[in-house]
């Protein structure tokens, strides 16, 4: 059973984790991530690293009392990592890919893998590992 003729669609959920289709081979992931850096480095300015002139949205947290959704925006934002760099290499790497699928099989190439590029790293806020969700969404017939 499963999909013969179709497509399976890979999405990140998170503004700093991109999907990308390449090769996995050290070397080159090397090379990728030094280019990334180079396109957007961690020491660069960024107006979004301005953790204290960032302005949260209308209501945030579903607060009717804008005061109270200001000072909890106020204080989530306390625990933001300074990482610009990050949304801007996941921009750029872009953060879903579509796969066709033939004859019940990925149409990638031989070398190619579906990757997860974290721009962020493997670690959260508070040093301990964090989590990430990858939806994946397959339609097609048998």
């Amino acid at each position: 059973p499963g999909v013969k003729e179709g497509v399976v669609t890979i999405i990140s959920k998170h503004s700093t984790c991109s999907i990308m289709l390449n090769e996995w081979e050290m070397r080159f992931v090397d090379d990728a991530r030094h280019f990334l850096l180079k396109l957007a480095p961690r020491e660069g300015h960024y107006l979004h690293n301005d953790l204290d002139y960032r302005v949260g949205p209308p209501g945030y947290g579903g607060h009717d009392d804008q005061a109270v959704a200001d000072e909890e925006w106020r204080v989530m934002r306390q625990g933001q990592p300074v990482n610009a760099h990050s949304h801007l290499i996941s921009f750029v790497v872009g953060n879903s890919e579509a796969v066709p699928i033939h004859e019940g099989k990925l149409t990638i190439g031989q070398f190619q893998n579906i990757i997860v590029v974290d721009a962020d790293g493997p670690v959260g806020n508070v040093g301990s590992a964090k989590t990430r969700t990858i939806c994946v969404q397959v339609q097609g017939s048998d």
